[in-house]
């Protein structure tokens, strides 16, 4: 997997960016509110990715939030929903305005963006219910809290946002690094003592 990419931004053509890095010009898709962010070409810019591999192709993904980055992985675990879709709707409102319309059980929201209809708009609220919790936060790639951080990373190996934030809580420490949080969540639900 590729975690990101750090290089100088040659130009930003339609959906994608490219990014070139050691001699190589990378082309990564991106929402909208990425490449409106994005540095004037010549800059050195760092994309955070998901690499998806297809028969056909090999894509790049790129985001400039670890929460970004996430809710994208969430969405395209959803039956029905690829990239094209997540990126569609990651276009169309932050991370943190997806979860609050979650939150909300906010269908005209979601409506609003291209491509979504009504049935994919309440099949999305019931599949993210449980599922954005914790990884929505708009947080910056370095730097995040270590406790958001941890939460979001045992959200992404599969545990209830809910349950992950609770076992964090309960061990966290004042100077504990999301790596250090997350080994101790997972050693305390193993244990079931937390």
């Amino acid at each position: 997997m590729i975690g990101f990419i750090e290089g100088e931004l040659i130009v930003i053509e339609q959906s994608c960016a490219v990014i070139a890095c050691h001699g190589i010009g990378y082309e990564i898709e991106c929402p909208v509110s990425t490449l409106c962010e994005l540095p004037p070409a010549g800059s050195t810019v760092r994309l955070l990715t998901h690499l998806v591999v297809r028969e056909d192709a090999h894509l790049l993904y790129g985001f400039l939030t670890r929460a970004d980055r996430n809710v994208f992985r969430t969405l395209i675990r959803i039956s029905g929903v690829g990239p094209k879709l997540a990126l569609a709707i990651l276009s169309g409102m932050t991370a943190s305005e997806l979860a609050g319309a979650v939150e909300r059980d906010d269908v005209q929201s979601l409506i609003r963006l291209p491509g979504i209809g009504k049935k994919t708009a309440e099949r999305l609220l019931i599949e993210l219910r449980d599922r954005i919790v914790g990884i929505s936060a708009d947080t910056p790639p370095t730097g995040a809290h270590p406790i958001q951080e941890a939460i979001a990373g045992l959200v992404s190996l599969g545990y209830k946002a809910a349950d992950a934030e609770r076992v964090v809580h309960a061990v966290k420490t004042s100077d504990d690094t999301p790596e250090a949080l997350i080994r101790a969540a997972l050693r305390a639900m193993m244990k079931g003592s937390a």
